[in-house]
């Protein structure tokens, strides 16, 4: 039997990123951003669990990036949306970031996120 994992979070970016880049989508600046947003709404999943994070994205959702927490040296969270949503980067060991946009819950995700990485630096230094 394989090792368990707690899925603390699973799931799409927040909602509310869709809406305003729709409605910025109404002018012809704001279409990139429209674009954008309607991929991340299409394809982009996230999943936190008590051993890693996973990001799947890119092109139909072909592109997935698994994360643990010993490997993060770093979060930083930054609030959108009137602060219903954020998005965080996670700088890695070896000096590259992975960036999660329209994150639902950001705060809680990123507390739990520091929580695991704090376990994580105790555990290797014991």
């Amino acid at each position: 039997m394989g090792i368990r994992e707690e899925v603390f979070f699973e799931g799409g970016p927040h909602v509310g990123d869709l809406i305003i880049n729709l409605l910025v989508g109404l002018t012809l600046i704001g279409l990139p951003l429209t674009v954008g947003a309607i991929v991340r709404a299409l394809w982009l999943r996230y999943r936190v669990t008590s051993r890693r994070i996973t990001v799947t994205g890119g092109w139909q959702g072909r592109d997935r990036t698994d994360i643990i927490y010993a490997e993060i040296v770093k979060v930083v969270k930054v609030p959108r949306g009137v602060g219903f949503w954020g998005d965080m980067v996670l700088t890695l060991r070896d000096g590259s970031r992975l960036e999660l946009r329209a994150v639902p819950k950001f705060r809680e995700i990123y507390d739990y996120i520091n929580e695991q990485v704090a376990a994580k630096k105790v555990g290797a230094t014991s």
